[in-house]
């Protein structure tokens, strides 16, 4: 079975992108254009990695890893941030916030899926 991927991003356009290259590699995708239905799929489908935007409208991306940590049945999906967050400081921000991992905007088209690879693999360790 292939693993499952939530990915939290309000812009259309990149929700396509990273779709489509996790898709053509076998992942199984599920998208939410905020955080609220983020956790609603989260809950029903239990990916086994979260991507999350940092920027996302109304609460955003630091707030939802928050939320999410503190759902008892979502705690060990690992999150990782993908954001345009890319000042000095803004990694350990993520992180501070609960996320696993951080993959910075524009992604590398060539490097995302080795990417999600490892970060599967150390946190399935």
């Amino acid at each position: 079975m292939s693993p499952k991927i939530l990915y939290i991003e309000d812009t259309f356009e990149n929700r396509m992108l990273v779709s489509r290259i996790l898709m053509f590699e076998g992942y199984t995708i599920f998208e939410a254009e905020d955080g609220p239905t983020g956790i609603d799929i989260a809950l029903r489908e239990h990916p086994d990695l979260i991507l999350m935007d940092m920027n996302l409208p109304d609460i955003d991306g630091y707030e939802m890893t928050r939320r999410i940590r503190a759902i008892p049945e979502l705690q060990g999906i690992p999150i990782i941030a993908m954001t345009a967050n890319v000042m000095h400081g803004d990694r350990e921000k993520t992180l501070e916030a609960g996320c696993d991992g951080y993959i910075p905007k524009p992604i590398d088209v060539d490097k995302l899926s080795e990417q999600i690879q490892n970060f599967l693999e150390k946190t399935q360790k």
